[in-house]
Formats: C-alpha cells, structure tokens, sequence
C-alpha cells in the first residue's frame, strides 16, 4: 500500500489535534488516514466528502455506531474502538455486513481501578466536602468524619481485568473482598485472597459495591430498585465500568431515603447529555431523556455523591497504550491477521 492509495480510506474520531499528533506518530504512515475531533454520528458521517471510500474507522466511546452509521459507510471493513467496552457498537449489523470490529482489551486495568479508589476514599473520608469547605474558609471538622476501610468489605462485580485489580487493591488496605462473576476463576480468587459469592449475598455483606462489568443486555441495570434494596442498608456505590449497569431513578431514590449511604459514579446514564450540557427546556429531548437529565441533576447535587466525566481511563500511561494496541489492530487487519477481535 501507498500513502497515496490508502491516506484517505481510514478516518479517526474524536481525535483533535493533541490526539491527531500522539496517534498519528504510532500508526503506519501508509494508513494513517484523516483525523476528525468530533464523534462519529449522523451529522459528521453526513460531512464528511469521502465517506464513500472509508474503508476503516477509529472511534472512542462517545461514538454511536449504529446502524444508519453503517449504511452510510459502503465500504467500511474495519471499526478499531479505541476502548475495552464496545456496546456503543451495533455488533449485529457489523457481523451482517461483514464489518470486523476491534477493541483494546487490557489498556488500564490498573488505571480504572486505581480511579476507583481514588472514588471510595472521596467518599469514606469525607475528602469532597471538605475541599469545598477548606477553599471557602471553613475549617470545621463538623460533618466530616469518615470510616476506615481496613475490615470492611468490598463487594467487586466482575472480575475482568479491573476487577482482579480493585480486589487487589481492596486486599492491600487490608479489606475484605468478595466478589461475583459468571465464570469465576478459582486459582486467582486464592492467590489475591478474595471469595466468590452469589450476587444476593455480595450485596447484602458488602460494606462498599464496585461495579466493574460489561453493559450487555443481560447486565442491563443489573443495579435496580430491588437489588438495592438487598444492599447493605448505607452501604457505599462505586461504577467505574457503564452507565447503564445502574437504574438511574432507583438510585436516586436509594440516596434520598439512605438505602445507599453514597455513590461514586464515574460513568452513569445520560453520560451524553451531561457531558454536552443538554437543557432540560430543549425541545428536542425526549421525556425520557429529560427525566434522565433531571435525574442525574439532582444525584449530582447530593453531598454523599462524587461524580468524575468518565476519567477514569484517563492517563498518561493509558493512553499511550491505547495508541499503541490501536496502532496494531490497525496494521494487522492491513495485513490480513486481524487482533482483538470483538466476537460478533
């Protein structure tokens, strides 16, 4: 292949000129190809004057590559997600066009997990409330106790990658850990020193629950209004994984009654609209959108919670390895040896 043949058949988005220039420099220069810094969407893929030759696209999570997306990219053959989670994908059109989806599937599972603890300390010691004091002035120490965390116990929901390294982590502050997963892996639940329990018993003996699954349709709220009513009464909520693994509305009401003692929630539903400052006034939103919104404004609003803008994958070392693996997956469907295939 030469640049000439190949410079405008790969379009990366939600890559501005910072992310431009850091991937630019891992991919081969024979695929580099264009680099946009909106998401993939209807009115971008609509803009955009070569749609019709993009034979490869690279996308990060605020993409919706849906259907209509894909009817509009004739001779797309390949979508590298520039992430481990790829439910903003529609899978079922890509295996129907022969599209071949690609992830990074191990690029921060230290970093999440890290994040995730820099969320449950906010939280257990009080550290958000008392910066905003301490910035005002205000030195009292009413309010702000918090509690310990060696000798509670963490509840870890999904024992991936971020998951064995929260339970690690958990297991160094001298917690202990339970934890759920549908294929449990009993030789490293002995070698961190956590047990697999039933999801039911991890709710109601978890002092602290951390979310660290996939959003499939099966895991779909999986944190409803009756699981956590099984919680823990005060019990702490960590998601560092999907928005969509927690009913919004429940949790709402599982804060304002005191069901759940607090939340953390780097990733939550709606993520969008918030992110992209939607006004509840917007005609365009639909009702449910609104309430959503309303919702999470209200959560947001809450002293016992700590929200952060989906950063927890968010650092230097990460994102080199983001570009890295984004790189090979790139080059090797090129050459015919396709890697981190998403199963279709």
């Amino acid at each position: 292949m030469t640049p000439s043949e190949t410079n405008h058949r790969v379009a990366h988005y939600d890559a501005d000129a910072e992310e431009a220039a850091l991937l630019g420099a891992k991919i081969s220069p024979d695929i580099r190809g264009r680099f946009i810094p909106l998401p993939l969407n209807e009115e971008t893929v609509a803009e955009a004057s070569d749609v019709q030759e993009v034979e490869a696209v690279t996308v990060f999570v605020r993409s919706q590559v849906t259907r209509d997306i894909l009817e509009r990219l004739p001779k797309l053959r390949l979508i590298a997600t520039r992430s481990t989670g790829f439910d903003h994908i529609d899978l079922t059109t890509c295996r129907e066009k022969g599209v071949t989806v690609c992830n990074v599937p191990t690029y921060g599972e230290n970093t999440v997990a890290e994040h995730t603890f820099g969320l449950i300390l906010a939280l257990s010691r009080n550290i958000h409330k008392a910066w905003e004091r301490t910035r005002h002035g205000n030195f009292s120490l009413r309010g702000l106790r918090g509690f310990d965390l060696q000798g509670k116990t963490l509840g870890v929901i999904g024992t991936g990658h971020i998951g064995l390294h929260a339970a690690r982590i958990g297991r160094g502050f001298g917690m202990q850990v339970l934890a759920h997963d549908p294929f449990p892996n009993a030789f490293l639940s002995d070698l961190v020193g956590f047990r697999y329990v039933s999801l039911e018993a991890l709710l109601a003996d978890s002092d602290i629950v951390s979310l660290h699954a996939p959003l499939t349709p099966s895991t779909h709220h999986l944190i409803d209004r009756k699981r956590m009513a099984a919680m823990k009464r005060g019990a702490l909520l960590i998601n560092t994984a999907r928005g969509g693994l927690v009913d919004t509305a429940a949790l709402h009401d599982a804060l304002e009654d005191g069901q759940i003692g607090g939340a953390a929630l780097d990733v939550f539903e709606g993520e969008a609209l918030v992110i992209e400052d939607a006004a509840l006034s917007d005609p365009s939103l639909s009702e449910e959108d609104r309430a959503l919104l309303r919702q999470n404004h209200e959560i947001l609003r809450r002293e016992n919670v700590v929200m952060t803008p989906h950063i927890g994958f968010y650092s230097v070392e990460a994102e080199d390895r983001i570009r890295e693996t984004t790189a090979a997956n790139l080059l090797h469907f090129f050459r015919g040896e396709p890697i981190n295939v998403v199963p279709a």
